[in-house]
């Protein structure tokens, strides 16, 4: 009944105006304005923090050139390299999910079931990691001789990719009945199919399931940054649910929440790929300020297809966070443009004439292309990441790196 009220309030010019920034290409991008932001923002990792300024100037410049020379061609795509591990991924997260209980087992494997299991992502950006870090090791970081990329190394880092994508998994089902959510994956989400209570359960039987798989790499420090993961998501979703007016119009505020709700899982899991090569504290921290900029520019391009996407393309309702009152990166461009968007914001969105009002500034504004050059700018600070790996002439390590490239610019220029 809602959605039908707000369909029919929708302005139908407003709507051809979003739908027409889709087919924007990153190279076609109109220039910012000259006057620059600045965004300070804290990544808090295991005690430590790490403090980032990003400019707005036009990412067309030479360091957007460079990227995109490089990346607008992708000569293999990264998925394959790594299919026949994908593969076994898949069948071991079905194992793992197996529960006494037939309803809680039919629950917790509902997205991993084949057709349903999503893109795998994760588990292939850290599979690429693991190769792309297969170099030397120096002596002074190995307690013994370690075969860089042995199978029993192998075995473990495929081990985090399942854990990793079972806590992304378990995270989905909390957030669609935190959300409501309807539609997952192009088809009926749990909360609906099998009800909220089932849904919460089956999500913490994932992460119970992650926990145990955890413990059974028997690294402290690995441990430590997934379980530091689970925290954020917590506080990511809490930071979303209580924010105060302030901290809603507030973009330094968003990317926080952005990195504890989408970033952190992939940064930290990339650097714990590192951690368990017995790669030193430099390659580790590049592992994860990959992973870091990679989610980041995920999440701004995610939120862009949340305006400029349909339904049917997404897997998931469109227009879902503005009806839901969470503001998101082309909203808060928008209101730097047009002042008095940030009154409507205010009033939190329960009204679809507000909705819809918003949505004309946005069309009117720069909120989009703004956006999506925060997402490039992110990408890009993934790839000064591998290159600045050390080096290698190892073919494998070379492709695999350079499959990482290649997923910056997937994310940039993906509808779905």
């Amino acid at each position: 009944m809602l959605v039908s009220r707000f369909i029919s309030r929708f302005s139908r010019n407003s709507l051809k105006r979003y739908r027409s920034l889709v087919c924007c290409q990153p190279d076609q991008l109109p220039v910012l304005s000259n006057c620059c932001y600045s965004i300070h923002f804290t990544d808090r990792v295991q005690g430590n923090q790490e403090t980032n300024c990003l400019g707005s100037r036009a990412i067309h410049g030479i360091r957007y050139q460079v990227h995109h020379e490089r990346s607008s061609i992708i000569e293999m795509d990264p998925f394959s390299l790594v299919a026949d591990e994908l593969s076994i991924i898949a069948n071991s997260l079905q194992e793992m999910v197996v529960a006494e209980v037939p309803k809680l087992a039919s629950a917790a494997e509902y997205f991993f079931k084949m057709g349903v299991e999503g893109k795998r992502f994760r588990p292939t950006v850290l599979l690429l990691m693991a190769t792309a870090l297969n170099i030397p090791i120096p002596k002074s970081t190995s307690d013994g001789v370690i075969d860089t990329l042995s199978d029993e190394l192998r075995k473990r880092q495929q081990r985090i990719a399942e854990i990793t994508e079972m806590i992304h998994v378990a995270s989905l089902l909390h957030d669609d009945v935190l959300d409501d959510a309807e539609t997952r994956r192009g088809i009926g989400s749990l909360n609906v199919v099998m009800g909220n209570k089932l849904s919460v359960l089956a999500g913490d039987f994932l992460l119970s399931r992650a926990c145990v798989a955890l413990a059974s790499l028997k690294n402290t420090e690995v441990v430590s940054l997934l379980a530091t993961v689970v925290e954020h998501l917590v506080t990511g979703e809490t930071m979303q649910m209580t924010t105060t007016c302030e901290q809603r119009c507030s973009l330094e505020y968003y990317l926080q929440k952005t990195y504890y709700k989408t970033a952190s899982l992939i940064s930290n899991s990339c650097k714990a790929i590192a951690l368990l090569g017995g790669q030193t504290a430099e390659v580790s921290l590049l592992a994860y300020d990959y992973g870091r900029n990679m989610g980041l520019a995920y999440q701004l391009v995610d939120d862009v297809l949340d305006f400029t996407g349909t339904s049917a393309s997404l897997g998931k309702g469109s227009l879902s966070d503005i009806r839901h009152g969470i503001v998101t990166a082309p909203i808060l461009f928008a209101i730097e443009e047009f002042p008095q968007l940030r009154v409507v914001v205010d009033r939190g969105f329960e009204d679809p004439a507000d909705v819809d009002l918003a949505l004309d500034y946005l069309g009117r504004s720069r909120g989009i292309q703004r956006a999506r050059e925060l997402a490039s700018e992110h990408a890009n600070r993934a790839v000064a990441a591998i290159d600045s790996l050390p080096e290698s002439d190892d073919e494998d390590v070379k492709r695999s790196r350079q499959a990482l490239v290649d997923l910056t610019q997937m994310v940039l220029s993906r509808t779905k």
